[in-house]
């Protein structure tokens, strides 16, 4: 039987992902006002836990984690505060039979920390994009997988 739930070692998975390469941690007492008045408005009952900045070329991003009822979200926003992508930690039960259909037969047995629904912000319009499987397969190998909500892989 395959393990879905998104336990205390999927917190601790997210938690060791770390920052990629091109980020840098920001205190939060040193995010630009704008972005961090988005998040609070977006997510009003989330604790806000750390930040980070992300340039490439001309463009500077910032990324905001939130904790809200129990679940990891991540918000990426420009510096003047618009957001433009939000993943959120769901749990497997929440996750369209389509789209677990998909990953079963992807990779059977595998056994997921993170699972996520990845939304692009235009125009303050949410669109859900694709769901996000990070984990194990059966063999121990690293897992990440990005499946479309009609259930098909995205990559």
């Amino acid at each position: 039987m395959r393990t879905t739930g998104v336990t205390v070692l999927g917190l601790a998975f997210v938690a060791t992902l770390g920052l990629r390469a091109d980020e840098v941690a920001v205190p939060l007492d040193k995010v630009p006002k704008p972005v961090l008045e988005a998040v609070k408005k977006r997510f009003p009952t989330g604790e806000l836990t750390e930040a980070s900045k992300e340039t490439t070329g001309d463009t500077t991003v910032y990324e905001v984690s939130v904790k809200q009822g129990g679940k990891n979200i991540d918000v990426t926003l420009t510096p003047a505060g618009a957001i433009t992508l939000i993943e959120k930690q769901i749990a497997a039960t929440a996750v369209p039979k389509a789209v677990m259909a998909a990953m079963d037969r992807a990779h059977p047995k595998a056994k997921y920390t993170v699972i996520e629904e990845i939304y692009k912000v235009a125009d303050g319009r949410e669109t859900l994009e694709y769901y996000e499987f990070h984990g194990t397969t059966a063999d121990g190998k690293t897992l990440e997988v990005e499946i479309l909500p009609d259930g098909k892989l995205k990559k």
